[in-house]
């Protein structure tokens, strides 16, 4: 097996005629962001290769997962091209092309697995078949069911219109109306085809290259690079067909695809692509005249998918006001059930058709009217208590004025703590999900990175977590990342929003200009993320509509000389609160602790200190005890449960920072502040056992 390493990307025009000393195949992957797909593909490759002289060539098209450090340290042997930008399918492949010396050519997805015969399997069938100019194999699901992309026919306009109506698959074994994948052949017969996968194709060099001194058949070119994905495999098995050369397929071999790995994207990015490919197929090798029709088809089939898109798009923008309708309306429909098991009376359809709904729909109008439904981190419960208040008075009022539906005044009222309380809970479940999950990244340089990581390691409620940062320019010399919290280049911020899971960008802004940065937050304002602004030697971050401390020393001088204290009467009542609460929940405590993603061991370990808190001889958050000396009495502080300084990321804290966090604990205490400390503990298994 041979292989070999390169730095730099090679010469765009090098003829195909420059090959020497020919190798059996050149095994061609291109990445784009599945680093674990590419090391699975990569050894099964190696595997496959050892009867064989192979090399392998991995081109890597901006992929900002760490895929190119992957291949350089787990597989030094193989050729790597890294470009600066997703030059899409075509134009990576046909840069590897270029420097190939292999004989043949296996174009390979990096989701795929291939089996340890496919490569000597394929090589031999081209050896054996000279008249072909390209062949693949049988390709499986992850399932291990049949992929029907393994062969293909090219779309011509009956072709395509067995496919678009239907009625290929409704008739499969047709051979009229199952051309287009070939269905009507038996799944392990070797057969002369149209197209085939790009995912696994072999390609045979002589039928490429078009400056052969043959007289028998001229090559068919590289991929066209106008397609920039999707398409590129079925123009290039045509121009192979009418250059004089067969297309097989050959089932005595498999692989394994996960269709889709490589390319995950947006859903109208997928459409745009998908069919503008079939488009530009159709308008290249198409008699006009016959696809007029097919291109019509094409593109209602863009504005319906994309339409389709957006509806499913605007679907999850009200799914809160759903389920908020589904639980007042079912509160108030079970208590109405409730009343007659008990009371008696006749149960009136009318009060299902009128009264329950009516609540359900006021309730929610006024919860929207009160700013519940903006989209934020966070679910608030205010406008709740608002909503379903004003849902019960004009409901109420309506029972004065609508005699027959009197009696169900005081259903209404009854219903109301009870669906106070649910819709409560599921934006409570909803917030201990989301807290503690925003990421961050920030957009600028090393020392900026590192600075901003000190501030919020060592806050006790910070905005976020910072990932890491990537550079605040492309950069020209090399692709190396120099520095261990680097996490990609500008150009990569995109993937790493996606890959990473990010909710906020942080622009340093002494080391990019404004313009920069307006166009960054231009190119990303279709994400949900929210960008921040961080000055230099500055501790504020500023985003929309707000201007955030990350110094504690900040945060602290900008406090007023006196600051008012909760009361502890207000501390005791939020403990017998949460006492009594974890009480009447503790039958159902396993379900709300896995909807909340919090340890159920843990949780309800602390369940044993609940006596304590009820007597006042502890608080829920509070104090460690070996702190106590650090601490004025003044401050008012109890030992607690959970450790304030719980919240803290850095471990080796000096007597100063514990007491800036207690100090930070005492002037801004809340039930909020108090339930996020209890929560971030419980996640990390703080506090006392």
């Amino acid at each position: 097996m041979e292989h070999r390493h390169t730095q730099t990307s090679p010469d765009l025009f090098e003829s195909l005629d420059s090959h020497v000393e020919p190798i059996d195949v050149s095994v061609i992957i291109v990445n784009y962001n599945v680093r674990d797909f590419l090391e699975q593909a990569l050894k099964s490759v190696i595997a496959a290769s050892e009867t064989l002289s192979t090399e392998i060539i991995v081109v890597d098209n901006n992929s900002a997962d760490g895929s190119v450090e992957m291949v350089r340290n787990s597989f030094p042997n193989v050729t790597l091209i890294t470009n600066r930008e997703n030059t899409g399918f075509s134009r990576a492949n046909n840069v590897a092309i270029r420097q190939a010396r292999g004989r043949h050519l296996l174009i390979l997805n990096p989701d795929t697995i291939v089996q340890e015969d496919t490569l000597s399997r394929l090589v031999s069938f081209m050896d054996q078949h000279p008249e072909a100019g390209a062949v693949g194999c049988q390709i499986l699901n992850p399932d291990g069911s049949f992929a029907r992309e393994s062969r293909r026919s090219f779309p011509t306009p009956d072709v395509a219109f067995y496919r678009l109506t239907g009625l290929s698959r409704l008739f499969p074994r047709s051979r009229r109306f199952g051309r287009y994948n070939m269905t009507y052949l038996p799944t392990d017969q070797t057969a002369e085809v149209d197209a085939l996968s790009g995912s696994c194709m072999m390609l045979r060099v002589d039928a490429l290259n078009q400056d052969q001194n043959s007289k028998e058949k001229p090559g068919a070119g590289l991929f066209d690079e106008d397609f920039f994905m999707y398409g590129e495999d079925l123009d290039l098995c045509y121009r192979i067909q009418k250059a004089g050369w067969k297309i097989y397929y050959y089932p005595e071999t498999q692989i394994i695809h996960y269709k889709g790995a490589s390319t995950k994207m947006g859903e109208l990015l997928y459409v745009r692509l998908f069919y503008g490919a079939m488009l530009l197929f159709i308008e290249k090798h198409l008699d006009p005249s016959q696809s007029r029709f097919l291109r019509f088809v094409l593109r209602a089939g863009i504005i319906v998918r994309a339409g389709l898109s957006l509806f499913r798009s605007s679907l999850s923008g009200i799914t809160s006001p759903l389920l908020d309708f589904g639980v007042v309306y079912l509160t108030v429909s079970a208590v109405a059930l409730l009343r007659w098991i008990w009371v008696g009376g006749q149960l009136s359809i009318l009060f299902y058709g009128t009264v329950a709904p009516g609540y359900a729909i006021g309730t929610v109008i006024s919860i929207w009217i009160a700013g519940g439904y903006r989209r934020s981190p966070s679910v608030p419960l205010r406008p709740v208590f608002l909503g379903i208040t004003v849902g019960f008075f004009v409901v109420a009022s309506a029972s004065y004025f609508i005699p027959a539906i009197g009696f169900s005044r005081i259903v209404i009222v009854l219903s109301l703590p009870l669906a106070a309380a649910l819709l409560s809970i599921w934006r409570g479940i909803w917030n201990l999900n989301r807290l503690g999950l925003r990421k961050a990244v920030l957009v600028g340089d090393a020392e900026e990175a590192r600075r901003l990581a000190q501030m919020v390691e060592s806050h006790p409620r910070p905005l976020f977590t910072l990932e890491g940062f990537v550079t605040g320019t492309d950069g020209q010399n090399g692709t190396e990342q120099t520095h261990p919290f680097q996490i990609g280049r500008l150009n990569q911020l995109r993937d790493v929003i996606r890959l990473r899971g990010i909710h906020d960008v942080v622009f340093a802004a002494h080391s990019l200009s404004n313009q920069l940065i307006f166009k960054t937050m231009q190119e990303l304002q279709d994400l949900k993320v929210q960008f921040r602004m961080l000055h230099e030697g500055s501790d504020q971050v500023i985003g929309k509509s707000s201007v955030s401390q990350l110094s504690m020393g900040a945060t602290l001088a900008e406090l007023p000389e006196v600051v008012v204290l909760r009361t502890r009467r207000a501390q005791r009542a939020y403990d017998i609160m949460v006492c009594l609460g974890a009480i009447v929940l503790l039958p159902f405590s396993p379900i709300f602790l896995s909807l909340a993603r919090l340890p159920i061991a843990a949780s309800l370990r602390k369940l044993r200190w609940i006596p304590a808190v009820l007597f006042g001889r502890m608080s829920w958050v509070g104090c460690s005890e070996e702190h106590f000396p650090l601490i004025p009495g003044t401050w008012r502080l109890q030992k607690g449960v959970f450790s304030i300084t719980n919240t803290l990321t850095i471990r080796e804290l000096d007597n100063d920072d514990l007491t800036r966090a207690y100090w930070f604990y005492v002037t801004h205490q809340s039930p909020g502040l108090d339930a996020d400390i209890m929560i971030r503990s419980l996640r990390d298994e703080k506090g006392l056992g």
